[in-house]
């Protein structure tokens, strides 16, 4: 089979999971460097895609006109686009509805196969199977491997660190210290490191007067949290809510370290090379969610000696009463001197 000219793209949401598909994408590029390719995202997501060629965003507005009975709008509108090929990275009702549809307009498609069986093995209490599981990032390759669009993902380059606007070089300072970035919050309190010990790796960091910190995260609740966290030491600084997603992709980029949970920043910052410690409380790298190309070492999990039915879940929202807590049993002190290493 030959491969496509301009294939569309399927990934509506979350921010990490689309964060995921970019070193795919460049890698897709960098194989094939004559393929269009039209990615089906919401807009909002569209500066995650600036340094990819050939790559145009066709806005999915599920909650207003493209809602029920309007994705088959949508699937016009990505036909006329004069699309030969479909890759649903998602596998939703919504991306199936516009798969099916361009399906039977006689476009090719392949969908993403997600794993649930392994991935119920892996986090079940009873006769748990643990072992790694193949990455969501292979996983999004399989689906244009499908489409006669193979691809090798260690063949990747990361692309240079973004320019710093003058806004950003001033939040930076002039001094020369490293930069240090650090996500705090995750979708569900089991996957967030208990914020009393998170004081402690950035009051550790902090005292060594050696680097700039900078705090992300987003919504009311958390940049009220990192305001007072903020204010409490010289060296750290919060810019949720103060920058455009553009200008924090570029803030990420230009980090020498970045510390997350299993979250969309860690994603982010994985995005640009960046050199990224994840935390792991109720779910596991072994899942497949790891951070792209980090390091081993870079992944610090609660203790499955404390807590031996880890994982419990994929995305964080199931765990047996008493281990919502089992992400605090990674002791401060090993984080910071982590972060301290990799500088």
């Amino acid at each position: 089979m030959k491969h496509p000219g301009h294939i569309l793209v399927i990934r509506l949401s979350a921010l990490g999971d689309v964060a995921m598909t970019i070193p795919v994408l460049r890698v897709l590029t960098q194989t094939y460097p004559s393929l269009k390719i039209t990615v089906v995202t919401r807009v909002f997501y569209k500066p995650l895609f600036d340094d990819i060629p050939n790559l145009e965003i066709l806005e999915a507005d599920v909650y207003g006109e493209h809602k029920r009975i309007g994705l088959l709008k949508l699937a016009k509108e990505a036909k006329n686009l004069g699309i030969d090929a479909v890759a649903d990275l998602h596998s939703v009702i919504r991306s199936k509805v516009l798969t099916k549809y361009l399906s039977l307009k006689g476009i090719p498609t392949a969908t993403i196969d997600k794993g649930r069986a392994e991935k119920k093995a892996l986090t079940r209490s009873q006769d748990k199977v643990f072992l790694p599981l193949k990455t969501t990032h292979q996983r999004y390759a399989d689906v244009f491997d499908a489409l006669s669009l193979k691809i090798d993902l260690s063949k990747h380059h990361f692309p240079e660190r973004k320019k710093l606007s003058p806004q950003l070089n001033a939040l930076i300072g002039v001094e020369p210290k490293k930069l240090i970035g650090i996500a705090p919050f995750a979708a569900f309190k089991s996957k967030m490191y208990p914020l009393f010990l998170m004081k402690e790796v950035i009051s550790s960091l902090n005292n060594t007067n050696k680097y700039r910190i900078f705090l992300f995260g987003g919504g009311d609740q958390e940049i009220s949290v990192l305001k007072k966290i903020e204010s409490h030491y010289e060296s750290v600084s919060s810019v949720a809510g103060k920058l455009s997603l553009k200008e924090e992709l570029a803030l990420i980029s230009n980090l020498d370290v970045m510390l997350a949970m299993d979250s969309g920043n860690g994603h982010l910052s994985a995005m640009y090379g960046v050199p990224t410690v994840t935390l792991w409380g109720v779910t596991h790298s072994h899942a497949g969610f790891a951070p792209f190309m980090q390091a081993p070492e870079n992944q610090l999990f609660a203790d499955r000696s404390k807590y031996p039915l880890l994982p419990t879940s994929v995305y964080g929202n199931k765990f047996p009463k008493g281990y919502d807590d089992a992400i605090a049993t990674i002791p401060s002190e090993e984080v910071a001197k982590k972060i301290m290493e990799i500088i």
